[in-house]
């Protein structure tokens, strides 16, 4: 069921809210028991907004777009009176005193949160194993052994897993929708950057944050990103563009497949599944053509994780201990507190983009890195509008591999780690619309496909996700 038609339902009162919260939550429970998908289950919040819904509904007051429908959120968004760690031990015990922008919009039209879903540490990581200090890793739910895909692992996880009406909010910085969702089977979205206010995310890297939406198909997915877009005075980056509705998706399609993102480093399955799905688009009667991006593939992950960690490194600045963060007993000078506070609190993972970032913005290497990485994003921006003049998508694997295993993914460097986001870090690093979908199998294991379009034409990615996506639809046990 649609959470369209279950918010419909809802309304008339031909279905019991509190009935259904309570299924979830139950859902919820269980399965974090085994797959650790939440670090907070908010069941007192979720049945008490449950009750005054349903009372709103008897008193024929009902209204809303996503009314009585479940939402999970990924732990880096700010929910009222939820505990909101953004992954990382350093921030135990911060219960926000307001909602974020996008989780008042979801409210308004009747939603209920239900929890806040596991991460990678700040959202540093493509497994979701990157997770803070007193964490458990989530677990994919087609098999235990393997990961998640991250940032947002939760999110993807749960959304795959749960049979009740939900969708899930999660946040993409370089990846963090497209890879759990194709690890995990379902439907990612991310919106352009600016599309959706980022009031109330516990940043990461503030030029390439985008909250977006995972669910287990486009449609709920089209539901959440409209509601949440929007120019909003708290966060100066939303745009002022024409209102998301007044989009007009063409008629006749074209798609061109990245011929970087099909060659070295892609694992043959991925390969196949992406080449199945073009000859899919070819029956449809949509256009394909080749074309070549080569500064993607070649500046693209260079660029990204110097501007990502060097922006992350002046970020997490504040979670000191004093004003910001994790406290503990006042002892010796400031660098003492200030160091014992980050090294008892923060992973390694995070530690390592602290480093990195602080080096390359550091006096004497800021033109050298982090100013030739800001250039380098501009450039690959204008290739993507290039290639937009001969196709209105851009199509490629999402991830280069299936979700490896833990074991697996503990073996790769830090290096090997980072060459995972190839094929998701540019639309991210140019703040391009895109979403990855469910293609196929191998061993079980669900395949993802990325499309991405130029900047706002959400409406026309949305149409073409419903009108070509889910031929092949996966569905964990």
């Amino acid at each position: 069921m649609l959470a369209t038609e279950f918010a419909e339902q809802a309304i008339s009162g031909s279905v019991s809210i509190t009935e259904h919260t309570a299924k979830i939550i139950e859902e919820a429970k269980k399965a974090n028991s085994e797959y650790h998908f939440f670090t907070a289950i908010a069941e007192k919040e979720a049945m008490q907004r449950a009750k005054e819904l349903e009372a709103l509904a008897r008193q024929k007051k009902a209204k809303g777009k996503l009314f009585g429908v479940p939402i999970s959120v990924k732990d880096a968004i700010c929910v009222k009176g939820i505990e909101s760690r953004g992954g990382s031990k350093i921030l135990s015990g911060y219960r926000p005193l307001f909602n974020a922008t996008s989780i008042q919009k979801l409210l308004d039209e009747g939603a209920i949160i239900i929890g806040k879903t596991s991460q990678d540490e700040f959202g540093f990581g493509s497994f979701s194993k990157n997770i803070g200090i007193g964490f458990e890793k989530p677990l994919n739910p087609f098999d235990k052994k393997r990961v998640c895909g991250g940032s947002s692992g939760g999110c993807a996880g749960f959304a795959q897993k749960t049979q009740c009406a939900h969708i899930s909010l999660g946040e993409s910085t370089g990846g963090s929708i497209a890879c759990p969702a194709s690890f995990c089977g379902a439907f990612g979205f991310t919106p352009t950057y600016g599309r959706v206010s980022r009031y109330g995310l516990i940043d990461y890297a503030s030029s390439l944050d985008k909250i977006g939406a995972i669910s287990k198909n486009p449609e709920d997915a089209e539901t959440m990103v409209r509601i949440i877009s929007g120019k909003d005075p708290k966060e100066s980056t939303t745009m002022g563009q024409p209102e998301y509705a007044q989009a007009r998706p063409p008629k006749k399609y074209s798609a061109g497949i990245i011929k970087e993102f099909l060659g070295e480093g892609i694992s043959q399955e991925a390969r196949k599944a992406a080449e199945s799905f073009v000859e899919s688009l070819e029956k449809q009667g949509i256009e394909t053509k080749e074309v070549s991006l080569p500064l993607l593939a070649k500046y693209g992950l260079a660029a990204y994780y110097i501007l990502a960690a060097t922006e992350a490194s002046t970020n997490l600045a504040k979670y000191c201990g004093m004003r910001y963060g994790l406290e503990e007993r006042l002892e010796g000078g400031f660098d003492e507190y200030f160091t014992k506070i980050r090294t008892n609190s923060l992973g390694s993972e995070a530690k390592l983009r602290i480093i990195m970032g602080t080096f390359a913005r550091m006096s004497g290497f800021r033109e050298a890195y982090y100013l030739k990485a800001a250039k380098a994003r501009t450039k690959i921006i204008q290739e993507y509008r290039e290639a937009f003049k001969k196709a209105d998508f851009l199509v490629n694997p999402t991830m280069p591999i299936i979700a490896p295993t833990f074991e697996e993914a503990e073996r790769l460097s830090p290096m090997q780690n980072y060459a995972m986001d190839l094929c998701t870090v540019p639309a991210n690093l140019a703040g391009m619309p895109h979403y990855s979908a469910n293609t196929g199998t191998h061993k079980g294991m669900p395949i993802g496909i990325m499309v991405t379009a130029n900047h706002f034409e959400e409406a026309k990615l949305f149409d073409f996700a419903k009108k070509t996506n889910f031929a092949k639809k996966t569905g964990a046990k």
